[in-house]
C-alpha cells in the first residue's frame, strides 16, 4: 500500500526514519442511489436555501456559525495563516504506561514501517518500549492538520494511532449511569460466574459481520437472476415486552453454560445468552 506520510519518529536526540502505512481497510458494501425507471445514477446539486436555485462552486465560501444564522466567512488566505508549518517528524513528548490511557482517545491506527537505514534504530526503540510496557505519546502533522498520536508495539511492528484531543471527548458527567447500591450480593455472584464462564482468549476471527454476509448472499443471488425469498421473523413483541426476572435469567444462563461444558467433554464453549435461551423455548412452543 502507498505511504500516507514519510518522515522520522523522534524522541530525545534519536531519529528513526519511518513511513506511515494503513493498518485497517474499509470493508463496507457501498450502494448508489438510482432512478427507479432507468437505473441512472442520481446527482446532487448545491442549492441555496434562500431562493432554491443551484449555486456553482465559484460562489461558495466557508463560514463559521458563531450564533444562530450569523457567520464569519474565512478565505483560503485565512486558512493558510492558521495552518501549521509542514513537519516531517513524529515528536514523542512522553512515554506513558499503556493502561493509563483511556481507550476513548484512540481513533485510527497506521503501521510505522522503517525507511532505508532505519531498521536498527526501529528495532531498538521497539524492544525498549516492549520491555518498558509503554506507549509513546506525541504530535504529528499530516496534510497541514496536527494530530495527537500514540505509538505502541504490536508484535514486530510499531503502530501509530491517531488520537483525539481531550476537548473532543464528551464529559462522562453529561450522562446518568446506575450505581451499584441496588445490586444484591447473590445477583452479583451469579453474574460474575456467568462472565467467567464466557471468558475466552481474544480471537478476532470469531467475530464476523453477519449483516454484511447476508447482504452479499442476497446480492449474489440477484446477480444470478434468482428470486430472493425472505424468512418471516417471529412475532416476539409480547414476550420481549415483559420484564423478566434477572435472577431467573442468570440461573438459566449458568445452567446452560454448565450443560454445554459437559457436552463438550470439559472443553470450554461459549454459552448462549439469556435472550437466546428464551427465544429457543418460544420456538419449541410454536412448533
Amino acid at each position: 500500500m502507498a505511504s500516507i506520510w514519510k518522515g522520522s519518529l523522534t524522541f530525545g536526540l534519536v531519529h528513526v526514519p519511518v513511513e506511515m502505512k494503513p493498518a485497517v481497510r474499509a470493508d463496507q458494501i457501498h450502494f448508489r442511489q438510482l432512478h427507479s425507471e432507468d437505473l441512472s445514477p442520481i446527482k446532487y446539486e448545491r442549492v441555496c436555501q434562500a431562493d432554491g436555485s443551484p449555486v456553482p462552486w465559484s460562489e461558495i465560501v466557508k463560514g463559521y456559525e458563531y450564533e444562530k444564522g450569523k457567520y464569519v466567512v474565512l478565505t483560503d488566505d485565512d486558512f493558510k495563516k492558521a495552518a501549521l508549518d509542514t513537519s516531517k517528524t513524529i515528536d514523542i513528548i512522553d512515554f506513558v504506561r499503556e493502561d493509563e490511557i483511556d481507550p476513548r482517545f484512540f481513533e485510527t491506527p497506521y503501521y510505522l514501517v522503517p525507511s532505508k537505514g532505519g531498521d536498527k534504530p526501529y528495532a531498538l526503540l521497539r524492544e525498549a518500549m516492549r520491555q518498558s510496557n509503554v506507549v509513546g505519546v506525541g504530535k504529528v502533522i499530516i496534510r497541514r492538520t496536527q494530530h495527537l498520536a500514540g505509538v505502541r508495539v504490536v508484535g514486530q511492528a510499531l503502530v501509530i494511532e491517531l488520537m483525539r484531543f481531550a476537548n473532543e471527548l464528551v464529559d462522562i458527567g453529561e450522562y446518568s449511569f446506575p450505581g451499584s447500591d441496588a445490586l444484591r450480593e447473590q445477583e452479583l455472584t451469579m453474574a460474575t460466574q456467568l462472565v467467567q464462564n464466557l471468558a475466552e482468549p481474544f480471537d478476532a476471527s470469531r467475530y464476523t459481520d453477519d449483516y454484511r454476509s447476508n447482504l452479499m448472499k442476497l446480492i449474489r443471488t440477484k446477480m444470478k437472476g434468482k428470486k430472493v425469498t425472505a424468512t418471516e421473523p417471529m412475532d416476539n413483541e409480547d414476550e420481549d415486552s415483559k420484564v423478566l426476572d434477572l435472577m431467573s435469567r442468570l440461573q438459566a444462563s449458568l445452567a446452560e453454560g454448565r450443560a454445554a461444558k459437559g457436552a463438550g467433554g470439559g472443553k470450554k464453549r461459549v454459552a448462549k445468552t439469556p435472550r437466546a435461551a428464551g427465544t429457543r423455548s418460544r420456538q419449541k412452543k410454536t412448533a
